[in-house]
């Protein structure tokens, strides 16, 4: 009891000095509120995002970020401030006369005077009434230009439009396939067939047509990574990914039907099965594994062999050898070509040996160049050409062949661009001198008929 007693009286005679302290404390808050924390500074507590992790709820606090002050927060608003307008100065038009004399002896003369004009400008300048803002006017060209560059409506012009088939079709790939495809007609043991001929080439160009349309459907958005591919249509937006693929069935159907009804059904499945590797296996396995390049050359080494199948019905070892001079050309073509384009292809994402396995890259343009001479020696021996085609032959694929070697030993830009070069008229001479040298179709009735008597 005498302890409760002794507290109450100590706190009694406290609560005066709590008062005074409590309204010291109000007024230094008053004074100075900016050194004192209050609970806005806590504010930032309320600002919670909560975050789900291994089905458990945690909640967390964003930190609250520094207050940035401007000029305008800094101003009292009772506070009323005066602008001066500052007048326009005219231009002065310099005399030939002695200007230093002129202006020291004006400068005393008009002191007085000049501070008589500034009073009257400041004056009068609150009552000048205000001078018309500069407007930017924007031309027909910037306004274009600005237009472009903005998302709009997707317009096709009709007169744009073969010049973006040609594009998204590949013409020069598909020429060049529609010339292997011809030459293995040609080299067909067969009588040419004029309408055949036409015939088996059109398919074949459309099947080519195909393929390339859909491959460039699927890599719209690697294409956009790489300078050599940016420019394609699909990329650029100048037709609609529904409109490549209706371009790609109206080349395709057509194409595989040709080769079916109007040649005959294995150069029709030969073509369905191109589209199919060149879309659904060589496409996703650029950017998966090496393996790619293997799956390129077959889809190009089957075109000659379409057109020997075209000429006649059946598959024969020479379709096979030109298959070959095809399959072995594209490793020193495709690898010369991919060595000065490792960085464009590394930046969209796809798996070339000249990026991951850059030796290999060499050794294989070396290996397939060299083997260029095995299958010209072996032409003859498969009664596709005469012996003559190996010798003649021989200086063209010797220079590839060195030309290879040489990016063996140092892989850089110069080698492989006078590789990419050299296969570039390497194929259509070696294909050329195969025609020359074919060897002459023997008819079975003539081969029956007895030789003719002496006289």
């Amino acid at each position: 009891g005498l302890i409760g007693v002794s507290v109450k009286r100590k706190l009694v005679q406290n609560v005066p000095r709590c008062n005074q302290s409590a309204r010291s404390l109000i007024q230094l808050y008053r004074r100075d509120p900016a050194n004192w924390l209050t609970y806005q500074h806590l504010n930032f507590l309320k600002r919670q995002y909560v975050t789900k992790n291994k089905s458990e709820l945690h909640q967390r606090a964003v930190p609250k970020q520094a207050p940035v002050l401007t000029i305008l927060d800094e101003r009292e608003d009772g506070v009323e401030r005066q602008v001066q307008r500052i007048s326009t100065i005219d231009p002065v038009v310099s005399q030939p006369e002695d200007v230093n004399s002129k202006a020291q002896a004006e400068m005393s003369d008009s002191k007085p005077k000049d501070v008589a004009a500034q009073n009257a400008s400041a004056s009068g300048a609150v009552s000048k009434q205000d001078e018309t803002p500069y407007v930017h006017v924007e031309t027909e060209e910037a306004r274009e230009a600005r237009r472009d560059r903005q998302w709009k409506e997707l317009k096709v012009n009709v007169s744009d439009l073969p010049e973006i088939y040609a594009k998204l079709a590949k013409v020069k790939l598909t020429a060049l396939v529609v010339t292997t495809a011809a030459a293995g007609f040609a080299m067909a043991p067969v009588p040419f067939d004029p309408l055949i001929f036409f015939v088996s080439c059109l398919g074949t160009g459309l099947a080519s047509c195909t393929a390339n349309s859909i491959n460039q459907y699927f890599e719209v958005p690697f294409d956009s990574n790489m300078n050599r591919t940016k420019n394609r249509p699909l990329v650029r937006g100048q037709i609609s990914p529904l409109h490549a693929v209706s371009f790609a069935l109206a080349c395709g159907v057509p194409g595989v039907a040709l080769l079916t009804l109007a040649v005959n059904p294995l150069t029709g499945f030969l073509g369905a099965l191109n589209i199919f590797l060149y879309t659904c296996c060589y496409t996703p396995l650029k950017r998966l594994s090496i393996s790619n390049t293997w799956v390129g050359a077959i889809v190009g080494a089957i075109p000659p062999v379409m057109g020997w199948t075209a000429a006649t019905g059946c598959l024969d070892p020479g379709a096979l050898l030109l298959g070959g001079f095809l399959f072995s050309w594209q490793f020193p073509h495709f690898n010369a070509l991919s060595w000065n384009l490792k960085e464009d292809y590394s930046r969209g994402g796809y798996r070339m040996m000249s990026v991951t396995h850059p030796g290999m890259c060499q050794r294989v343009a070396l290996r397939h160049s060299v083997g260029l001479i095995g299958l010209s020696t072996l032409a003859p021996a498969l009664d596709v050409t005469t012996w003559t085609f190996p010798l003649v032959s021989l200086p063209i694929n010797l220079y590839i062949s060195y030309l290879a070697f040489r990016f063996y030993r140092k892989g850089d830009r110069n080698n492989a661009r006078k590789l990419f070069f050299c296969s570039l008229w390497h194929l259509p001479m070696l294909l050329l001198l195969a025609l020359t040298c074919k060897k002459p179709r023997r008819d079975p009735e003539n081969a029956a008929l007895p030789a003719a008597p002496l006289v």
